[in-house]
């Protein structure tokens, strides 16, 4: 499952930037320190909210409120402490950070009862352009990993004129429910062990009751050689008791297999998103070394950028939550393309 291809680079930074970059960085190299032994004291407080959309969305922000805005987006079944190394490293540099809980963790919230609990992958980024809107954010710099990757892909495919660069951690991540009818290769398919656990009630059921230890197994699986402790899990497993969390988890992988209908108001969205839209804004991915979970090979998705593109292979026995895990590469990557 890891992959062991690495593009060629094709570096769309300047030289000014790239030594400016390297420079600031250096500077932030103590706040890293913490993250290689795994830290689990720090947390990203205090939380702010705000009505957006269809939600009241809890996020944490950092930095000065000129700084360039960067939004950098968590995945299932992580939180905002995905970036807990990253978010004060990029305030330090000067940009303005936020990020937000997702629709179904932490303290995001419905406005209405009577909202479906929709997962479906335009209506995530839908929710994050409304949370621009409501901040008053023009434009961005959009980073994510898993959830939070594809929905960053959706968000620079969609609204291009939102996104000022794009970090996305496994590369395009866009899918449509008519790829997710293809049948995969037995041990491809073996990967998605839990999209199928949670297209029966038995999963729902199972994972409503056992959600934090059904958490940390894929933390486990996804990224084999991250030694997290009990404390660092159990921060993140908080924002996974949101009372809306079961539903839009279970929600989103059954949508995947076209089990369940999404939103009318979305089709449209969908649609777009089905043909496999080529992105054009400014985009680094990035890929662990040992990452556990499912995620296409690198030369799948070069040709999906059609902007300045630079693709960095993380080593270091990485797994999935590549923002935890290697947060000065990450912080890197944001810095690199923000001001390439």
């Amino acid at each position: 499952m890891t992959s062991s291809f690495q593009l060629p680079r094709r570096s769309f930074l300047a030289a000014t930037a790239l030594g400016a970059a390297a420079a600031q960085l250096a500077a932030l190299t103590p706040a890293f320190a913490q993250a290689a032994t795994g830290s689990s004291s720090r947390r990203l407080e205090p939380l702010k909210s705000i009505d957006a959309g269809t939600l009241s969305i809890g996020y944490y922000e950092a930095g000065p409120a000129d700084g360039a805005p960067v939004i950098l987006l968590h995945g299932w079944p992580y939180d905002i402490h995905m970036f807990v190394e990253v978010a004060p490293a990029l305030a330090a540099a000067g940009f303005r950070v936020i990020v937000p809980y997702l629709r179904g963790y932490g303290t995001t919230r419905f406005l209405s009862a009577d909202t479906p609990r929709n997962g479906q992958q335009s209506v995530v980024a839908v929710d994050i352009i409304a949370l621009m809107d409501a901040l008053k954010i023009q434009v961005a710099t959009v980073a994510g990993c898993d959830w939070g990757a594809r929905t960053a892909c959706i968000m620079a495919a969609l609204w291009p004129q939102r996104v000022k660069a794009l970090v996305s951690v496994s590369g395009y991540l866009i899918g449509s429910q008519e790829a997710g009818k293809v049948p995969l290769p037995p041990q491809a398919e073996l990967q998605w062990w839990y999209q199928y656990y949670f297209a029966t009630e038995r999963g729902r059921a199972g994972y409503e009751k056992n959600r934090h230890d059904f958490a940390k197994l894929i933390w486990q699986t996804a990224s084999p050689k991250w030694n997290f402790d009990a404390a660092t899990f159990d921060r993140s497993a908080v924002a996974l008791d949101n009372p809306d969390h079961v539903a839009i988890t279970v929600h989103n992988y059954r949508w995947r297999l076209g089990l369940v209908e999404g939103e009318a108001k979305y089709q449209a969205l969908e649609d777009r998103l089905a043909k496999a839209p080529v992105i054009g804004v400014p985009t680094i991915t990035l890929e662990g070394d040992a990452n556990g979970a499912p995620h296409p090979e690198p030369s799948a998705y070069a040709k999906k950028f059609s902007g300045r593109y630079e693709h960095r292979l993380v080593s270091g026995g990485i797994g999935h939550n590549l923002p935890q895990e290697a947060p000065e590469a990450f912080t890197k990557a944001v810095i690199d393309a923000a001001r390439g």
